[in-house]
C-alpha cells in the first residue's frame, strides 16, 4: 500500500497541487485546513504608492474592485503564479522571485521607497531597508477548519502531509494533538525551514524542500514516500 499524501493548503491551490501530485504517481488527496476569504480594506491613494508588494495570489484573488486603481503601478511579486496574476490585474511586475518578500526588498529600484503591501491577516514580518516605508493593508484572511473525520481516521496509520505555510504546520500539529494522533507515525514535507519549525517535534520525519515552491515540495514528498516504502 502506498503512503497517503495529504494536501493541507486552501483552495484553489489544493486542487492544483493535487493534480500535480497525482501526475507524479502519488496517492494524494486534498484536505484544506483553511478557508480563505476577503477582508474589507481602505485603499491607499495611488499618488502615495511607488510600488506594490505581493506575497500571494490570494491578495489579488480577494483584493476586490479597489485593486483597479493600481493598474500600471510597479509590483514586486513572490513566485511566477503571483506575478502572472498581478499582470492580469493590470500591475506592472518589475521583479518576481522565489525567496519570499524579504528577498524582494533587496531588489527594489531606487525610486521605489513608498510601498503598499497587500497581504493576509497572518503574514511574515519584514525587515525594511533604510529609507523604505511600507503601508500594510490586510485584504484577506485564512480561517482554520476542523479535521474531517475520515482524515483523522486515515492518520491512524502512516501518512505524509504537505506543509505550505507556517500556519498550516501549527494548525495541523494542534489538530493531531486534539485527536490523539500519534505524531511518530507521520511524515511531514515543508516548503521551507521556517514552516517546518512551526510543526514542532515528535514526527517520524520532517524535512524542508530545497526551494520554496510547489514543484520542489512535491519532489521532496516523492522522495520521502519512496524511501519510506510500502511497508512503513
Amino acid at each position: 500500500m502506498s503512503l497517503p499524501v495529504l494536501i493541507l493548503r486552501p483552495e484553489p491551490g489544493a486542487s492544483a497541487t493535487l493534480e500535480a501530485a497525482r501526475q507524479m504517481g502519488l496517492d494524494a488527496r486534498a484536505c484544506p485546513l483553511f478557508a480563505v476569504g476577503p477582508l474589507a480594506w481602505e485603499p491607499v491613494p495611488r499618488a502615495h504608492v511607488d510600488a506594490v508588494l505581493l506575497g500571494s495570489t490570494n491578495a489579488l484573488r480577494h483584493g476586490g474592485p479597489a485593486l483597479a486603481r493600481y493598474r500600471g503601478v510597479p509590483a514586486y511579486a513572490v513566485g511566477a503564479t503571483t506575478a502572472g496574476a498581478a499582470r492580469a490585474a493590470g500591475l506592472d511586475v518589475v521583479a518576481s522571485g522565489k525567496g519570499g518578500l524579504q528577498a524582494m526588498l533587496g531588489a527594489l529600484a531606487p525610486g521605489h521607497r513608498r510601498l503598499l503591501r497587500l497581504a493576509g491577516r497572518e503574514r511574515v514580518e519584514l525587515a525594511l531597508p533604510p529609507g523604505v516605508e511600507v503601508v500594510l493593508r490586510e485584504v484577506y484572511s485564512s480561517e482554520p477548519l476542523p479535521l474531517p473525520p475520515e482524515i483523522a481516521a486515515l492518520l491512524s496509520r502512516p501518512a505524509l502531509a504537505l506543509l505550505h505555510s507556517g500556519s498550516a504546520a501549527a494548525h495541523f500539529a494542534h489538530l493531531c494533538d486534539v485527536h490523539g494522533i500519534d505524531r511518530s507515525r507521520l511524515l511531514l514535507a515543508a516548503i521551507g525551514p521556517r514552516v517546518a519549525a512551526q510543526a514542532g517535534a515528535g514526527w517520524r520525519d520532517l524535512r524542508s524542500a530545497s526551494l520554496p515552491d510547489d514543484a520542489a515540495l512535491l519532489a521532496l514528498a516523492s522522495r520521502m514516500c519512496q524511501e519510506a516504502g510500502p511497508g512503513l
